[in-house]
Formats: C-alpha cells, structure tokens, sequence
C-alpha cells in the first residue's frame, strides 16, 4: 500500500524582513521609469500640453505615433518605421505598451513582463532614430532598457510596490 507523506508547501518567493538601501535605489528607479511610460501615455492621451498639444491627441483623433515615426523617414531604416505611422493598429499597440508597462512599474506587480515589453519598445524606438545624432550607439533608450533589465533581474516591485501580495508571491509571472 502507497504512503502518502504530506510536506509543507514552500513558499516560491518568501517576504524579506529587511531591505538593504540598495532594494530602495531600485524601487525608485523603477517607479521613476514607470512614471516616464504612463506619463507619455497620459500625455500623448490627452494633450496635456507637454510633448502633445490638445489638438493632437490621441482623444482628439490625433495618431500618437504619427510625429516620431513620420520624423524617421531619412534614418537608416527609417522606410520600415515611417510606414507605420498613423496606423491604428501600431497606435493601440504603442498606447497599450505605455500604459501597460508605466501602471506595472509604478505599481510593482508585472515588472518581469513590462521590463520585456519595455525593452522591447525602447529597442524599437532606438532604432527608428538609427543613426544616432550624438553618438554612435548609445542613447537613452538603450539606458532605459538596462535599467528594465536590472529591475526585472532583482524583483524591484517587491520593495514600495505591491509585488509582496500573496497573489504576486504565488505567481511567478505576477513578479
């Protein structure tokens, strides 16, 4: 007859009593960039008047990738970008990514998904601006996309965020 033993089921990803200033320094960079994805999302929304006027916004009818991927016409793969501009399918795209990965920083919760869909986005928008005008290879998307990297690498939602719910614990892909 088969014994069934019963252990104690682990907990993936147990709650850390101390944090270190370091988990800090990343929570802020995390919230910090996650800021810079909603805001475009809210900006480019509603023409708050910052990098959209009110007469371009995206609930104004305006395309919120219409100016920057118009502008890469004479970039290295400029044809490919320019070519998508004003499509509604590349705008919803681009609007979600936004505020998808600015609402999963900021909160803390999803940070593995929105550094992937983050990097990925800011790779593409590296790219349109190929070549560089003040430096060969790096600019700030790339950086951005590092600092993705690291926040998804060291569970930066964990610390100021809610990536400590039972929920995010138990799921991995919550993380």
């Amino acid at each position: 007859m088969a014994t069934t033993v019963n252990r104690p089921v682990m907990d993936v990803a147990p709650v850390r009593a101390a944090r270190t200033p370091v988990d800090y320094v990343w929570a802020v960079a995390r919230i910090a960039i996650g800021w810079i994805f909603l805001w475009a999302f809210l900006d480019k929304t509603f023409g708050w008047g910052f990098a959209t006027p009110a007469g371009k916004a995206w609930i104004a009818g305006g395309s919120p990738t219409t100016g920057f991927l118009k502008g890469t016409g004479e970039n290295a793969l400029g044809g490919l970008f320019s070519s998508l501009a004003g499509q509604v399918w590349v705008d919803w795209l681009f609007m979600a990514g936004l505020a998808g990965v600015g609402l999963a920083l900021v909160l803390g919760v999803g940070t593995r998904i929105a550094a992937v869909a983050g990097t990925l986005m800011l790779t593409l928008m590296w790219a349109a601006e190929l070549p560089l005008a003040t430096n060969p290879f790096l600019d700030e998307h790339i950086v951005y996309a590092i600092v993705l990297i690291g926040l998804a690498m060291t569970g930066a939602g964990a610390t100021l965020g809610l990536g400590n719910l039972p929920i995010v614990r138990r799921n991995a892909w919550l993380r």
